[in-house]
């Protein structure tokens, strides 16, 4: 069931409401009891992960997770030849 978000005109009091699609829209204000309260289109509920399993790769296509996979091997590739080079130049003193 999703919730929908509801706004009263009479008041201005903003609110949550948890209710089957099927149901009638709320009238009444819960603040001031006037039926003025209206829905609002709302953005809807997005996704929420929780929790450490989830990877952006997870749900994409083989090509992107090949290209992915390339692209990951060469920055460590990279970054490992600067961090031997390095070494070398700072004992010449």
């Amino acid at each position: 069931m999703p919730t929908y978000d509801y706004v009263c005109n009479a008041c201005g009091h903003v609110w949550d409401e948890f209710q089957s699609m099927t149901a009638p829209p709320t009238k009444k204000c819960p603040k001031c009891k006037k039926a003025k309260a209206e829905r609002k289109i709302g953005a809807g509920a997005g996704l929420i992960f929780k929790g450490s399993g989830f990877y952006l790769t997870d749900y994409r296509s083989d090509s992107y997770k090949k290209s992915a996979e390339a692209d990951s091997k060469a920055q460590s590739s990279s970054s490992e030849s600067k961090s031997s080079g390095d070494s070398g130049s700072k004992s010449s003193k």
